[in-house]
């Protein structure tokens, strides 16, 4: 028996990694000295030279053995030799069950410890007892039934467990393993390492091209610590907007899922969940967009494993470079593939692919399917040579693309059917297609060979595709790889790629995800426009696509994807002008929608030459009173608003309403929409009570129409919000305001604009009162998503800049205030003009700073500009004109200029009283104002008269408007 702590090196082979933490573990909890590369050896550290350290400082070298640890060509050898030779001692362990030939004769004769087969407290008592020696019992035996987890046990999600052949996690989502991966042990070595680093939130991107293996070694990370999860997840996430469906499938899985609460509600509460658990790992594979994946990335205590073609996860994830193999790895896995092939016919072939990994296994699978090497080689020269001619292909180099070359080939000789389907997906986009698209359409198929009610069709044709790894297949949706699509295509002839193309239109015309305007739609809409927009897909000159694609665009415009509603509605309008011409309705509706896009992306200026193109067009063929035309006019006074050329939009709105009201009825979607923009409109004109009656009255029509969670009704709720901030009541506007974005976190998003406007007023409500504390991370939170879907430049991300920055201002943190405000307003010059509403809001909101900072003389001469400016742009009687005039009084009466504060205050006393009446906050604050001026002049009898009969409040200054 040894007594005493001891110091121990662990010699294992990597893909027993999991048995050497559990063991390395147990021996420290025990109190001996643990050694362990992956605990103990940093990157850059000379391999060799910490290896000979770690053995001539050893009182034992702990060597787990099993069939990797006696493969060719591993260190492990190297371990067990030097200690041997050296007389060291050796404490074998058999983790894997070994025959007397899997062990190399020198180590034979050693009594080793078993510990496969054990459960973990028998292990445990077996590897202490092999390190320590057998030791007689000194005290009664504990009688074998008892619970023998002690009291001191660490916690389950800190210690490494017993590894286990087959030992999956009972929450389990991953593909079959790879039976054939071989190498990347380094790299898999470095996951673990980054996963076990102590961080929370672990995450780590594997990135590199197309075919270098990312998902291969993410798959076998999963098997070879499965047994260390309680919940493994695998999720396809090339689409990010799918992300949440994925979530939502495993928050089902954990049946924490709320069937009626929608994807984006389930997913969040599934990511609310992993925060509480240990022992999860959730891989991301196929990621391409890091803004897209962010919001998504799962924290807490367990993993995330991200693979992806894109390298920049800085600050998101912990990153691996993936390079091609290395030549001993190609090696390594074309002999274990080809077990006939020679050592310099692997090399050949390692060669002639460039080591890519994908590639190699494209290779092996078409020799071992019975084509001769040679053979292969040739056709990889000869199509290579060919590609190379007709252009690369971006990420890939030719080799896969002859390889691809070389499968399709086969698969369209053997299996005609299934080589027509392959085509038929090239011409879609690289997103999943559902099958039940295909199924659908199948009669109108001209491309695809085959008895058409054949019930079993898609099922036999879509297997072969899997087999020759041409495509991913699922129970529900099948996904052939862009570059595989790429070549593909080029292989098609024009006469077949027109043929194909029928095709495609026959499949698109078949989908109806809905309506566009419902989100519970969106999910089918996003599937359907994805393939809609495929460049390759032409689907724009099909008459009967055209309904479907202008839904498309609308709903790419309802769900805040402007961007790609902008570019959709652009290539329809130009596409359809020079068919069918400018004046055509469809071309018309496609001008709308680019209106409506151009506007969301921020090019205001641009979306009302638009607009008004399509007004005038309207009105020229349709006429004043057409619904289309009501539209267009409803949209110009948007613009116009917008812009800040609002003199005439009050009137713009309030003739559109009076021509919907007659044309279209009172209870018309389009008729509550020119209701609840005249509301809106009306405050600013300090019509208070004509506002909230015509928002509540949209409002509760609205909800009657279309329920409390459709998105207009959620729009109609945040417009009346804002008219109960507008009158005062700032309990019920906050009251309202977080309501409603809670309905709209739920069923928009957290990065829908409505949802981020919702955000913000909310901020304002609460800064009102006071809350800035509060107000601060939901315009951080807002600010970061406009920034990150937007840019910097965008006009709400601008206006959320502003607010953020007042928020800043009142919980000390005065420079970011002030460097933040300084920057919006030159973003406001440099993207309006000066003579904007949002310019010249934003110069107030400067002045207001500098003010309560006091800076009176700068912020005198910045209310003064802003003044001037909304007086000539805004008219003197507007909401905004009289409260930068009051801005301007109070801060005249700081540099004690009081003639000319009485002069502004008093003007602007008298018109707010006319305007929004005596009781009304902003009539109240100005009042005050006017009374201290009046006092300091020595005018006591005059401010008193002012607040008689009853003393108001202390004013404080600023209160910035939403």
């Amino acid at each position: 028996m040894t007594v005493g702590k001891q110091r121990f090196f662990v010699s294992y082979a990597g893909p027993d990694r999991a048995w050497a933490e559990w063991t390395g573990w147990h021996l420290e909890q025990a109190g001996h000295t643990v050694e362990l590369d992956r605990w103990d050896w940093a990157t850059g550290d000379d391999f060799v030279g910490r290896m000979d350290h770690a053995l001539a400082h050893a009182d034992a070298v702990v060597a787990l053995f099993s069939q990797n640890y006696f493969g060719p060509g591993r260190w492990t050898q190297a371990e067990w030799k030097a200690t041997v030779a050296g007389k060291g001692r050796l404490v074998p362990l058999a983790i894997k069950s070994l025959a007397d030939e899997d062990v190399p004769p020198l180590l034979r004769g050693l009594i080793r410890k078993e510990l496969h087969g054990l459960d973990e407290n028998e292990a445990v008592a077996a590897l202490l007892e092999a390190v320590d020696g057998p030791s007689r019992p000194v005290e009664s035996v504990a009688y074998p039934g008892a619970d023998d987890t002690g009291p001191d046990a660490a916690p389950d999600g800190a210690r490494p467990r017993l590894p286990r052949d087959d030992d999956r996690p009972e929450v389990w989502n991953v593909a079959r393993r790879n039976l054939d991966f071989s190498g990347r042990e380094a790299e898999i070595t470095r996951l673990r390492v980054g996963f076990l680093g102590g961080r929370q939130a672990a995450v780590q991107a594997l990135h590199g091209m197309g075919g270098i293996g990312k998902t291969q070694i993410a798959l076998e990370y999963a098997y070879r610590f499965a047994s260390q999860y309680d919940l493994v997840w695998w999720i396809d996430a090339e689409q990010a907007d799918q992300i949440p469906v994925h979530f939502t499938e495993l928050a089902d899985r954990l049946g924490i899922a709320k069937p009626d609460a929608g994807t984006e509600y389930n997913a969040r509460i599934l990511l609310q969940h992993l925060r509480t658990r240990h022992r999860w790992l959730v891989i991301l594979d196929n990621a391409e967009h890091p803004d897209q994946i962010e919001p998504w990335t799962p924290d807490g205590t367990g993993h995330t494993l991200i693979t992806s073609r894109d390298p920049n996860w800085r600050g998101l994830a912990h990153q691996t470079g993936l390079d091609v193999f290395t030549r001993t790895d190609s090696l390594a896995y074309l002999e274990a593939r080809l077990p006939s092939i020679s050592a310099d016919e692997a090399g050949v072939l390692a060669e002639a692919v460039g080591d890519l990994p994908l590639a190699l296994a494209q290779a092996a699978g078409v020799i071992g399917s019975g084509m001769t090497l040679d053979r292969y080689c040739r056709l990889l020269a000869t199509s290579t040579a060919r590609i190379l001619q007709e252009g690369d292909a971006p990420g890939y180099p030719a080799s896969l693309a002859a390889a691809v070359d070389i499968a399709t080939t086969r698969l369209t000789d053997e299996h005609a059917e299934s080589g027509a389907l392959l085509r038929l997906g090239a011409f879609l986009g690289p997103e999943p297609i559902p099958n039940a698209w295909l199924e659908n359409a199948r009669p109108r198929l001209a491309t695809i060979p085959g008895d058409p009610d054949d019930l079993m069709w898609l099922h036999s044709a879509l297997q072969p595709l899997g087999r020759y790894g041409l495509a991913r297949i699922d129970h529900q949706v099948f996904q052939i790889h862009r570059l595989t699509q790429a070549v593909i295509r080029d292989q098609t002839s024009p006469e077949q790629a027109g043929m194909i193309r029928d095709d495609i239109a026959a499949v698109l015309a078949c989908v109806d995800p809905g309506d566009p305007d419902t989100p519970e739609t969106w999910s089918a809409w996003a599937s359907a426009a994805s393939h809609l927009t495929a460049p390759h897909a032409v689907v724009a000159d099909r008459p009967e696509l055209r309904p479907m694609l202008l839904q498309a665009a609308l709903f790419l415009i309802r769900s805040g994807q402007a961007r790609g509603a902008h570019g959709l509605a652009l290539s329809l309008q130009q596409a359809w002008g020079a068919e069918l011409g400018e004046d055509h309705p469809d071309t018309l509706t496609a001008m709308q929608y680019l209106g409506h896009a151009t506007a969301d992306i921020g090019d205001v200026a641009e979306a009302r030459r638009v607009v008004e193109d399509t007004l005038a067009r309207r009105r020229h063929t349709l006429g004043s009173d057409d619904p289309q035309t009501l539209q267009s006019a409803n949209d110009l006074a948007v613009i116009l608003d917008q812009l800040g050329i609002s003199v005439h939009t009050r009137e713009m709105y309030e003739d559109t309403l009076a021509r919907r009201r007659r044309v279209l009825g009172d209870d018309h979607p389009d008729t509550l929409q020119s209701a609840l923009n005249l509301g809106l409109a009306l405050l600013e004109y300090g019509k208070l009570e004509e506002a909230r009656r015509l928002v509540e009255d949209a409002l509760v029509r609205r909800r009657r129409a279309l329920g409390d969670d459709h998105p207009q009704s959620l729009e109609a709720a945040a417009g009346l919000a804002s008219v109960l901030y507008e009158c005062g009541d700032y309990a019920e506007a906050h009251r309202m305001h977080a309501d409603t974005l809670a309905h709209q976190r739920r069923a928009l998003g957290d990065d829908h604009p409505q949802t981020l406007q919702s955000v913000q007023s909310l901020a304002a409500a609460l800064m009102q009162v006071g809350k800035y504390e509060g107000a601060r991370p939901l315009l951080e939170d807002a600010l970061a998503r406009r920034r990150r879907t937007f840019g910097d430049d965008h006009p709400e991300t601008i206006e959320c800049a502003r607010r953020y920055a007042s928020a800043l201002s009142h919980v000390g943190e005065q420079p970011e205030a002030h460097r933040m405000l300084e920057d919006v307003l030159a973003r406001c010059r440099r993207n309006f003009g000066d003579d904007h509403g949002r310019t010249i809001r934003s110069v107030n909101a400067l002045a207001v700073f500098l003010y309560e900072a006091g800076e009176y003389v700068q912020a005198r001469r910045l209310l003064e500009d802003a003044h001037a400016r909304a007086r000539r742009i805004l008219g003197d009687e507007r909401i905004e004109t009289l409260r930068i005039a009051e801005s301007l009084g109070l801060t005249l009466y700081r540099l004690r200029c009081y003639p000319e504060s009485v002069a502004i205050l008093e003007d602007t006393r008298a018109r707010q009283r006319r305007l929004l009446g005596d009781g009304h906050v902003d009539t109240v604050h100005t009042t005050q104002s006017l009374a201290r001026t009046y006092t300091a002049m020595g005018k006591r009898f005059a401010a008193q008269r002012l607040l008689s009969p009853k003393k108001q409040g202390k004013r404080r200054f600023g209160r910035k408007s939403r």
